[in-house]
């Protein structure tokens, strides 16, 4: 058995985590015994061991935030969820490793027929992506929204629910060959990032108002969206790629009347009824075990090479997320 676990953080994200071995450990009451399926790595879970995270658990700490897993073994006065039934796993277990221990109460059963390197997937980023579609502006089929980071996991999902609401998407990315993925998956207009960008965007939409922009960027990316909305527009923030602080122009703040807004799923969370989050994720589990709904990987890692994994996470030049299996 092994964790993937940090004592420290620091600047170099694969410096500080490492595989660990632990051996198996007695199950309490109402515990069972996990064997992960998949989990991924996230832009935040890179962030958290660098310590830039806006939300930091003890030290010593397992890396990973989501993920599946089967379960292996009952504790006592356990009877489900059934032995080998995939689960999702309780958000900051601490996903990284090959077996976990979790109370049974806490898990989620997910179907066993469905694909789990896509249903690990489906804490963060679809919701993320959905509920920037819906929380901020009142779109309507037809409206246009437009993105930068469009190859990130966010931006996948985005462009596919935006989609499948009658969306169109204009989709902002760093180099060209991410240009005929991102239109494979259903985006309307990619365009490489660049000092002109409002101009092709004018042109490619037909000088269509947009009146949504996510930005995952920050930095001047941030200000070159805001020179893409239209009067009274929404830009919403949620990542800070470019490790830079949000930067919009007096004339997009001013005589635009551009409003900047953060997500924080975190935050969503803290506010939601639970009726409201199992409706939210109840329709983003059959979309994604239906397939209808997915996100493209770059490469899986086992948990003993968790720091090749975090290294290759934490680069920019990749189409796809990194994936870490027992």
């Amino acid at each position: 058995m092994l964790k993937a676990e940090y004592q420290v953080r620091g600047p170099v994200p694969h410096d500080v985590i490492e595989a660990v071995e632990f051996s198996q450990p007695e199950l309490q009451e109402g515990e069972v015994l996990l064997e992960l399926l998949a989990a991924p790595i996230n832009p935040s879970d890179v962030l958290t061991l660098t310590g830039d995270y806006g939300m930091l658990p003890p030290l010593p700490a397992i890396g990973g935030n989501e993920g599946v897993a089967k379960v292996v073994q009952h504790g006592p006065s356990v009877d489900s969820p059934a032995l080998e039934q995939t689960v999702l796993l309780p958000v900051g277990i601490g996903t990284w490793a090959t077996h976990m221990v979790a109370n049974a109460n806490a898990l989620t059963p997910l179907p066993n027929e469905a694909d789990p390197v896509q249903l690990s997937m489906i804490t963060v980023n679809p919701p993320t992506a959905s509920l920037m579609l819906t929380e901020f502006v009142d779109l309507k089929e037809g409206d246009w929204v437009i993105q930068n980071a469009a190859n990130s996991g966010v931006g996948n999902y985005l462009i596919q629910l935006a989609k499948m609401k009658g969306l169109k998407t204009v989709n902002v990315v760093r180099r060209e060959s991410l240009i005929d993925p991102l239109k494979e998956q259903g985006a309307d207009v990619v365009l490489v990032d660049g000092e002109n960008l409002h101009e092709e965007v004018a042109a490619q939409t037909e000088g269509a108002e947009i009146r949504l922009g996510i930005d995952a960027v920050g930095g001047s990316g941030t200000a070159r969206l805001g020179n893409c909305l239209a009067n009274e527009a929404t830009l919403v923030n949620y990542g800070m790629m470019s490790g830079k602080p949000c930067v919009l122009s007096p004339h997009v703040i001013i005589f635009k009347d551009v409003t900047i807004r953060g997500f924080w799923l975190a935050k969503w969370f803290r506010s939601a009824s639970k009726e409201q989050q199992m409706s939210l994720y109840g329709e983003l589990t059959q979309l994604v075990a239906t397939g209808k709904l997915h996100a493209p990987i770059h490469a899986s890692y086992a948990v003993k090479d968790i720091k090749q994994a975090v290294e290759v996470a934490s680069q920019g030049e990749r189409n796809g997320k990194v994936i870490v299996t027992p």
